[in-house]
């Protein structure tokens, strides 16, 4: 069985949630403070456990809760951007900033809003050890068609995603060890220039500081989008709920790379998404789908939750075959934390055009 962290959300709770996005209009705005709190033996940061980031959900009802529960935003054009010539060795460990929601009206006339305090992990500056990708074999002979079934796919909750994630949550879903050694492998592993889509995207993407720089583009889709707003990493963004509408608003042939963090576990139409993917990948494209231990268990699908780290890494294998992907790469990429022998794992799992 996956080892999925609890969702303590209660049904009360929830409808607040829904309740207290109605009044949240699609108004955002970021104040960026760079704060250079990157000390390797600093404490910020490693009380926000990952228990702590998925139980926080709870508590993001209520605006006013956000500044103590969640982790980390900054623009990259603030004074602290990436050198990348030394590849983010000078760039600070943690960037803040503020983000500013309108939530409705008041009775003057003027705006209402609430400034949501909050700290972003660059991936760099920090104490723990990288070391090169360790290719995992896939084995699994999957046959000529998908042999999954109705109930596979089934989930604990299957009420409207779109409910579930209303409010912005602004948490991580994996470690900063798991965050930071993503960054460092796209930042290896993706060339300047390139065209980029994030999708089930979020606040956050976990490229590098530089990328908004370097890239010719970084596109993104995803639930919430408040979040997509908040995701200062991104060019341009379209919110989309790929397990009503799985098709992509993007043309052929138009990006490099794909990437998928964390979320695979959660679609209930991996294949037609990731047919989709292939799509608007330009020949020789790849996907990259990220992938931990770590999950909203209600929201997960059932076979997912039935299975191990390695066999998550087949099933994805399966998907991308079913999908039109060449032969899949697996890796282990997960880092080394001194002070933590049981952080995330992370693991990866390519697919070319």
């Amino acid at each position: 069985m996956v080892n999925c962290g609890k969702n303590n959300i209660s049904s009360l709770q929830h409808l607040l949630l829904i309740v207290s996005a109605a009044f949240i209009t699609q108004s955002l705005r970021i104040v960026p403070s760079c704060m250079a709190l990157s000390l390797p033996n600093s404490d910020i940061g490693r009380q926000l456990t990952r228990s702590r980031f998925l139980y926080s959900s709870a508590s993001a009802a209520l605006f006013a809760d956000l500044a103590y529960l969640v982790s980390g935003v900054a623009s990259p054009d603030a004074a602290c951007a990436a050198d990348e010539k030394i590849k983010g060795k000078n760039n600070p460990r943690y960037l803040e900033s503020e983000v500013q929601m309108k939530y409705g009206e008041g009775r003057d006339g003027n705006p209402r809003t609430r400034g949501v305090l909050v700290r972003r992990f660059t991936g760099d500056s920090t104490p723990y050890t990288f070391t090169e990708p360790r290719p995992i074999r896939l084995v699994k002979e999957w046959p000529d068609e998908p042999p999954f079934t109705k109930k596979d796919f089934f989930r604990a909750d299957e009420g409207d995603d779109e409910n579930f994630y209303t409010l912005p949550r602004l948490v991580y879903h994996i470690d900063e060890p798991a965050v930071a050694t993503l960054t460092q492998y796209y930042r290896n592993n993706i060339p300047q220039g390139s065209s980029i889509l994030d999708i089930c995207s979020s606040w956050v993407s976990h490229y590098p500081l530089e990328f908004k720089e370097k890239m010719r583009r970084i596109s993104g889709t995803g639930m919430n989008q408040l979040e997509l707003m908040a995701n200062d990493q991104l060019t341009d963004y379209v919110a989309r709920n790929l397990n009503v509408n799985p098709q992509l608003p993007y043309e052929d042939n138009t990006f490099d790379f794909v990437t998928c963090v964390v979320s695979i576990d959660y679609l209930i139409h991996p294949i037609e998404v990731l047919k989709e993917v292939r799509r608007v990948l330009k020949p020789g494209g790849k996907v990259i789908i990220s992938q931990s231990n770590r999950c909203f268990p209600s929201k997960a699908i059932a076979m997912w939750l039935d299975m191990n780290d390695r066999q998550h890494l087949e099933l994805i294998n399966g998907y991308l075959k079913y999908a039109g992907f060449g032969p899949a790469k697996a890796y282990d990429i997960q880092a080394y934390d001194p002070d933590n022998k049981f952080n995330d794992p992370m693991f990866i799992v390519e697919g070319t055009k």
